[in-house]
């Protein structure tokens, strides 16, 4: 027993000379790997690595530095400990645990597999300690050791990592290298930080009962200690893996993909079907009979959440002397809530129609599609009003295409417009199509994550025309629970059901006539996955994965669209053209100042507007914490991980709700950071937002469309830290554009060039562009 013992305490020692085809010695409980040709790849290291079987302590060492791949876990008892040439691998039978280890030619591959066929187990490894880390939060984060912000915001923090993590990877940097660690099995494994001294971790991994793969293990490599190492290094192994495509090869499959190159992205608010400018208020009075006011003011209150309120303003426009705005606006917001009633049409209040709406009408109420039933009402709503309104050509015009030619006209040649959903595009079909006719992309939010029940439907997205599904296709945990919907209501709709009601949704908007031609889908890029344990179809999260891209791929390929979606997470890299998340994610759940307290100067606003344009959550410009700069906002932090390996694939922005001009005292720096980067500007546009800062957008965007044109399609080759204080910062797209951000209040001068404080310099060729935002 006890030389079984001392032969489970022994070091393993594997040596390698030369990487390739290797040739394994045991020489006094040593194992030496070598080989004949050297294959390795240039921003790797060569290495020697000691393995401690008994507590799963992992070293490497590189250039006579010897470095720590994962601290010692408690000791377990070990067995089945062999050399199988160039391989080792021993179990922890006590654990249901089968280790090997195997030094490849650039890497150190890692399994770690359970012996439980049937039901659970846990098991985590590595502990990962270091100097700094470089992991791929948002964006990227360079995150020292000891930084305190960082170590209150880590502190027993638990990070799913295919959520949390953009890509499948993390770096710990030490003294002289870094140890690249990239995730084999992205699924079911989180971290779990320790911050009472330095920042470290641990890698936990769950084998669920339901899932067949029972197995997890990393591929370690030495790199530089740099940002560009990490993620070229990371890169190559996704793209080895057939798991790149790039924007240029996505646009060979759909053309308009190229729209977006040099394209800002603009959410557009206008959920009005006529506005203010469409009626002459002095011909209003008496227009509108007794009988139609009573019949409005019974669809306001009985149909129209809040509308009961809003129902009191037609007792009073007879009697006023003058309609104020605040008048107005009640006016205009109870004619565009009752335009999308099916309940308006009443055969003994309309009677002189015209010979579409006659029709409209001998069709059925109930078979008219939402475009139809909007058009038939407005038509009857002008009808009344007569010559108190513009002909219905004009309706909204104001509002929205009117705008869109401002924006046009001013030198925006490109834009990618998000709506809010698709009925906003039935209220504003004019919108849709001269958006297509300016050379623009124009696309609607869409969701199958939530579903709610039935008849109690509180948005758009989690109605479904099959009921069966809230019952039948939702997801229920290990504890047999059910899971709760976004923001707690409903339930999460398994994905494996959902593409029937894809099919049928897209379907029946475009066949409205609607020319939408980008669709945004929420969530299904961010990672928020689970598994599902339903007796009636379990479902792990590789198999949710696999039914998300396959709806985006659907989307994409049966209709033409230009495919988008929240988050990015590289699982779908290939099936998405753009991603809103990773530069900057939501947050202002965290803090009860900006979400909840309205009285706080932090609160960013309510998700509501008083005249159907840009709601205060995004229209409000608001100050944030200073921690709350330090993590997602101080360049500082922030490297350019995702970038540089997705720049040519993926186009990222914001999360909607942090917009480049949302935060205030933040906008210069987002501005220089969106030309650094290459990341699109987003806005939210109504007429008041355009014309309020039409000069700071046209300008900003002027330089940057112009500068992304070039980047867009090439792969960002370079990052450097200019400054001590990493305030200056140089990235390099293609062999020869450069850019170097100067984020300091100060003048720098760097590549021998004087960059003024917040301002920036375009190095093309022998062009050179300085730009201050």
């Amino acid at each position: 027993m006890k030389k079984r013992i001392s032969l489970f305490l022994v070091a393993i020692t594997v040596t390698t000379l030369f990487t390739g085809c290797n040739k394994a010695i045991l020489s006094n409980n040593k194992v030496v790997l070598s080989s004949s040709k050297t294959n390795t790849m240039a921003f790797n290291l060569d290495f020697k690595f000691k393995v401690q079987p008994e507590t799963f302590k992992v070293t490497v060492e590189s250039n006579g530095t010897t470095e720590t791949v994962s601290e010692p876990l408690e000791k377990m008892e070990v067995s089945n400990l062999k050399n199988n040439g160039d391989k080792i691998s021993w179990s922890y039978k006590k654990k249901n645990i089968d280790v090997q280890i195997q030094k490849k030619d650039k890497y150190l591959d890692v399994s770690i597999k359970s012996s439980i066929k049937e039901g659970e187990n846990k098991f985590s490894w590595p502990k990962v300690t270091g100097e700094a880390y470089m992991l791929p939060l948002n964006e990227g984060k360079y995150i020292p050791k000891d930084d305190k912000v960082w170590k209150e915001y880590l502190n027993d923090n638990e990070m799913k990592t295919l959520e949390s993590f953009s890509m499948q990877f993390f770096a710990s940097s030490k003294k002289n290298y870094s140890l690249l660690y990239i995730i084999k099995n992205p699924y079911n494994n989180e971290v779990k930080f320790d911050t009472k001294e330095n920042i470290k971790f641990t890698f936990n991994h769950e084998y669920p009962s339901i899932n067949k793969n029972k197995d997890y293990g990393f591929r370690i490599y030495l790199t530089k200690n740099n940002p560009v190492d990490i993620a070229k290094t990371y890169k190559s192994f996704i793209a080895g893996q057939g798991n790149f495509k790039s924007l240029e090869d996505k646009a060979k499959d759909n053309k308009n993909i190229e729209k977006l190159y040099g394209a800002p992205h603009v959410y557009f608010w206008d959920r009005s079907a006529i506005s203010q400018e469409n009626i002459k208020w002095n011909k209003l009075k008496g227009k509108i009979p007794q009988e139609l006011k009573l019949w409005m003011q019974k669809l306001l209150k009985t149909k129209v959440e809040d509308g009961g309120e809003l129902a009191t303003v037609f007792n009073d426009i007879d009697s006023l002397e003058y309609i104020d705005k605040y008048t107005k606006d009640r006016i205009i917001k109870n004619f565009n809530s009752l335009v999308q009633l099916k309940e308006f049409y009443n055969p003994k209040l309309f009677v002189n129609l015209d010979k579409k709406s006659k029709a409209l009408i001998e069709k059925g109420i109930d078979k008219l599609n939402p475009l139809e039933l909007i058009g038939l009402n407005k038509s009857l709503l002008k009808s009344s009003l007569g010559e108190a309104a513009d002909p219905i050509e004009k309706w909204a015009d104001a509002n929205t295409v009117n705008v869109l030619y401002d924006m046009k006209k001013s030198g925006i040649d490109k834009m990618w417009l998000g709506l809010d959903d698709w009925q906003e595009g039935f209220l504003n079909p004019k919108l849709v199509s001269e958006a297509n006719k300016l050379g623009y992309l124009i696309g609607t939010y869409d969701s199958y994550h939530s579903i709610h029940k039935p008849g109690e439907e509180k948005w758009s997205t989690a109605k479904f025309s099959d009921t069966s599904l809230y019952e039948n296709a939702t997801v229920t945990n290990k504890e047999g629970k059910k899971i709760e919907g976004f923001n707690g209501t409903g339930r999460k709709l398994n994905p494996n059901f959902a593409m029937p009601s894809v099919k049928d949704r897209v379907s029946s908007i475009l066949k409205t006539g609607l020319k939408f031609n980008s669709w945004f889908l929420d969530t299904d890029a961010t990672g928020e996955v689970v598994d599902d344990y339903s007796k009636a179809h379990p479902t792990t999260q590789a198999e949710d994965i696999k039914a998300r891209i396959e709806r985006m791929e659907y989307i994409q390929k049966q209709f033409n669209m230009v495919v988008g979606s929240e988050g990015g997470n590289d699982f779908a890299s290939k099936s998405i053209a753009f991603a809103h998340g990773i530069e900057t994610p939501a947050f202002s759940w965290m803090d009860k100042d900006m979400s909840k307290n309205k009285d706080s100067k932090y609160y960013v606003g309510r998700y509501y507007s008083s005249n159907g344009g840009v709601a205060e959550l995004f229209s409000k410009q608001v100050p944030i914490k200073d921690k709350y700069k330090k993590l997602f906002m101080d360049t500082a932090y922030t490297i350019p991980l995702y970038k540089l390996v997705y720049n040519d694939s993926v186009i990222t922005s914001y999360w909607w709700g942090f917009g480049t001009l949302k935060i205030k005292d933040e906008v210069k720096n987002r501005m220089l950071y969106e030309v650094l980067y290459n990341v699109p500007p987003l806005y939210h546009i109504d007429k008041n937002e355009w014309n309020k800062n039409k000069e700071v957008i046209v300008k900003h965007t002027k330089t940057w469309s112009d500068f992304s044109k070039k980047a867009i399609t090439m792969e960002m080759t370079d990052f450097k830290i200019l400054s001590k204080d990493r305030s200056v910062q140089m990235t390099k797209y293609g062999k020869d554009l450069k850019v170097i951000a100067n984020f300091s209040n100060k003048e720098v001068n760097t590549y021998g060039e004087k960059i003024a404080a917040k301002s920036l310099i375009i190095i093309d060729g022998k062009s050179k562009i300085k730009y201050t935002p």
